[in-house]
């Protein structure tokens, strides 16, 4: 799927406010590969406008659940 510049530039955003966010319970290459994981969940939507939310949502997910 071809990625618009818009959304790699929201889901670099989305990846820097969970690091400022999440810093002091993980580590940058664990919510980088959160982010990763569910960006690629979302591959295939035919419609893009809202992946980053829902990138966001899921990476925090996985990352709540590698809390505790």
């Amino acid at each position: 799927m071809l990625i618009e510049p818009d959304e790699d530039v929201a889901i670099q955003r989305v990846t820097d406010r969970l690091r400022t966010r999440c810093s002091d319970s993980h580590a940058p290459d664990e919510i980088e590969t959160a982010v990763a994981t569910a960006y690629a969940t979302f591959d295939t939507l035919p419609i893009r406008t809202y992946v980053p939310v829902l990138v966001e949502r899921q990476a925090r997910r996985i990352l709540n659940e590698h809390s505790g």
